[in-house]
């Protein structure tokens, strides 16, 4: 039992990844997604932000959903999310201006992130408040996964660099790839063109693996039922010479 539980929350937590990643299957938090995804840097730090509030939110709202009248549910959940959405702002704005100036009116909008909204109504009102917390991290994590690797591809095809040290407090500041080419100087993946060229590329590289798993789960599925046929006419086959031989 104590194994499976483990298991339970393995794949609660690693869920958001693939299976379920809230950009790429479930298509939310899509204004973020284009708006703070110019860089890798500014995707990481919208994505810490996120698993932060959403991590919080949904501890805090499992721990009290008994005590919330169905009446007042979603305003209450948006309560409690402003709450932390504030205590982030003011701690982004005091740690990591850059930051703060780079994601603009984008930070206060977590508030309104339907993954955030969505987290608490279908699994945080719903599960105990270890589970809600993983799947917190977990839905965060697959969220800063696909803002990291818009913005990765969104800069190196507009600069052929990706930086660190700029927006983030990290104390040093360069770039960890740096590849002068005029074919990586396209301007446009700066702009919300580029976003949803981007997004709608990637979003084609996750259906293509998901179409994938699919057929690989038929195929093998296929096999199955077709060893289980197998086997039930060796079996019937076998009865009915032992019924034969007896009868002779």
């Amino acid at each position: 039992m104590a194994k499976k539980k483990e298991m339970s929350r393995l794949a609660n937590l690693t869920k958001g990844f693939f299976k379920e990643n809230p950009i790429f299957v479930f298509l939310l938090g899509m204004c973020p997604a284009l708006a703070v995804t110019s860089t890798m840097e500014t995707g990481l730090g919208m994505g810490v932000l996120v698993i932060l509030v959403l991590t919080m939110s949904n501890t805090v709202i499992s721990l009290i959903k008994d005590l919330i009248p169905a009446q007042i549910k979603i305003p209450a959940f948006i309560v409690i999310i402003a709450t932390f959405v504030t205590i982030i702002e003011m701690l982004t704005q005091a740690f990591a201006p850059a930051l703060y100036e780079a994601l603009g009116i984008f930070l206060p909008l977590i508030v309104v992130n339907c993954l955030i909204l969505g987290r608490a109504e279908a699994f945080a009102s719903k599960n105990g408040p270890l589970n809600s917390a993983i799947d917190g991290i977990g839905m965060g994590l697959g969220f800063t996964m696909a803002l990291m690797l818009i913005g990765f591809t969104r800069e190196v095809l507009a600069t052929g660099a990706v930086g660190y040290g700029v927006y983030l407090p990290l104390g040093i500041e360069g770039s960890f790839i740096n590849i002068d080419s005029y074919i990586l100087a396209m301007d446009v993946f700066i702009g919300p063109a580029g976003g949803f060229i981007v997004i709608g590329l990637w979003l084609a590289v996750f259906q293509a693996f998901s179409n994938r798993n699919k057929r690989i789960k038929a195929d093998t599925r296929k096999r199955w039922i077709e060893e289980k046929k197998r086997e039930a006419a060796e079996r019937k086959r076998q009865k009915a010479m032992k019924e034969a031989g007896e009868t002779s």
